[in-house]
């Protein structure tokens, strides 16, 4: 859960003006304690090389960082926020001017849907079923913006397209 003083900020965040709430991602990237990339998700182009080297840069940057720091850095002309959780680093890439805190929100979110979708996600679920972790982020982004609030909605979502997935599995086999 979130500590009083973070349901404060965000209760406050959420009566600020709308700009004030719309984050607009580059990219979200999840990278193991030992710099392997499990996800990337990219809502600006960049040239494929160009990614690699933005990947590299920003996972050193953050696995490097002692724990006890903040989780916001200034890199090229925007902000990097992460989170980590257990052995994975949760890493976005946002405008300058974007606010930090929404923005761990949105990572916190999506931590959430997974862990109830897979049932306390690990790295290995996210290995073996990437796909479904592209479909939770899909559901809660488009375009680097967040667009669905409600981890109920995504969870019935995610539980829809599997049952279509299913549906579409059972009509081959026969």
């Amino acid at each position: 859960g979130h500590s009083s003083q973070q349901r404060v900020i965000v209760a406050r965040l959420r009566r600020a003006s709308p700009r004030a709430l719309a984050v607009m991602l580059h990219f979200f990237l999840l990278v193991s304690r030992q710099g392997k990339c499990r996800l990337s998700k990219w809502y600006t182009p960049h040239p494929e090389k160009e990614k690699k080297k933005m990947i590299r840069e920003v996972s050193q940057m953050c696995l490097a960082r002692p724990q006890k720091l903040c989780n916001f850095l200034e890199w090229r002309e925007y902000k990097i926020i992460y989170k980590r959780y257990a052995s994975l680093y949760f890493i976005t890439c946002a405008d300058k001017e974007d606010n930090e805190l929404i923005t761990l929100e949105v990572i916190h979110q999506f931590v959430e849907v997974l862990d109830r979708y897979f049932g306390n996600v690990c790295e290995l679920d996210l290995i073996f079923n990437f796909h479904k972790a592209y479909y939770v982020l899909d559901e809660l982004l488009i375009a680097g913006e967040q667009q669905e609030t409600s981890k109920k909605t995504v969870l019935k979502l995610i539980t829809e397209q599997d049952s279509v997935c299913e549906d579409g599995a059972d009509k081959d086999m026969q």
